[in-house]
């Protein structure tokens, strides 16, 4: 029904304000018992038990939303009843972001891929933690809750990022300063299941500054001064040499994080199938399809260095249940998607599921 019906319409519309309704409405489903029942009944797994203990952390199935669909955490309440196991909020940053100017997101339909430009667009850290203490009661400490309330059913896990502005990207130090801030609210409100820093932003003012080797070996001993006891993760760039990439596995384990993302959008129009599709100058990263290889082959890569060192989670052009079983046979140990699931349809999530 999504491929043949609503997808054709929706896709006569700006994808953007496609997102917007699809937020809204996933939140207003999300309200009534009602509404979370009739959508687990259409898209919610309940084949064999798939779950998945991962750095303490256990999720019901292994697939989640990947940052940058829900960067406001309005959708944790629904998401569970499409099969996710989890869903990453953001990337959040220390500031409100309203992102770059339209337009942020392009479809690419006979590539399978988005142009993303959003420039970290969000409504700031803080905001982002009251609305998840509203809506998560394990997030909040100032209300009784029950303990079946303090099971975790659905992950929620959140990115960080610098926020996307002149002031931020004035110095090493206030780009420091800036993740510092966010990572230390988070902890310190107690929300959040694991951490993702996003030093791969290709669409942020100043460019992915943290992605150097030299001031990631800044960036990461000063969040591991603020106490922490959840998961941490680095979301890694896809587009850089694998002797820059190890560089920046080999900071990330000397500083004792849990693992990577990997990861980012793709920066490298050439592996767009119809290169006439996106404009020729680089405006934005791509999703999808031309993520599916280069990701898959950098987590092949990480496993076969670091072994189980690294918790491993798998992003880029899941598009299909095939897609998925590449990236947990290369060594993702958990798998995030978008993309595929706007070309595909929410019944994608299912499927991967099935496939587990």
């Amino acid at each position: 029904m999504y491929k043949k019906l609503l997808k054709p319409i929706l896709f006569r519309f700006d994808p953007e304000t496609v997102h917007d309704f699809f937020t809204w409405t996933g939140e207003l489903l999300g309200r009534s018992a009602l509404t979370r029942f009739v959508v687990a009944k259409v898209y919610g797994y309940t084949g064999k038990n798939i779950s998945k203990t991962v750095d303490g952390v256990t999720y019901k199935t292994p697939i989640l939303l990947s940052a940058g669909f829900d960067y406001n955490g309005r959708l944790a309440q629904i998401l569970p009843h499409i099969s996710f196991g989890g869903e990453e909020v953001g990337s959040v940053t220390a500031r409100p972001c309203e992102g770059n100017p339209k337009p942020r997101l392009t479809r690419l339909p006979q590539s399978k891929s988005i142009i993303v430009n959003k420039g970290l667009r969000n409504e700031g850290v803080d905001k982002v933690i009251e609305r998840l203490k509203q809506r998560i009661p394990r997030f909040n400490n100032q209300v009784t809750i029950t303990n079946d309330q303090k099971k975790v059913d659905f992950v929620v896990g959140i990115s960080i990022a610098r926020t996307n502005d002149e002031k931020s990207a004035a110095s090493v130090q206030a780009g420091t300063d800036d993740y510092v801030y966010s990572f230390k609210r988070l902890n310190e409100e107690n929300v959040g299941d694991y951490y993702t820093i996003n030093i791969s932003c290709p669409n942020a003012f100043g460019g992915e500054t943290f992605a150097k080797p030299e001031l990631l070996g800044q960036l990461l001993p000063a969040l591991m001064k603020i106490p922490c006891t959840k998961p941490v993760y680095v979301k890694m760039p896809i587009n850089i040499p694998w002797d820059h990439f190890a560089q920046l596995l080999k900071i990330i384990d000397e500083n004792k994080l849990h693992g990577v993302v990997i990861g980012n959008l793709n920066k490298d129009y050439s592996w767009l199938d119809v290169r006439e599709e996106a404009p020729k100058e680089y405006v934005g990263g791509l999703s999808g399809k031309p993520c599916t290889h280069p990701s898959t082959d950098l987590i092949r890569k990480t496993k076969e260095v670091y072994g189980d060192r690294f918790t491993i989670i798998g992003v880029g052009g899941i598009m299909s249940p095939e897609t998925a079983r590449e990236k947990f046979e290369a060594g993702a140990d958990l798998i995030q998607l978008i993309t595929g699931m706007i070309y595909e349809g929410p019944g994608l999530v299912r499927k991967i599921a099935k496939s587990c």
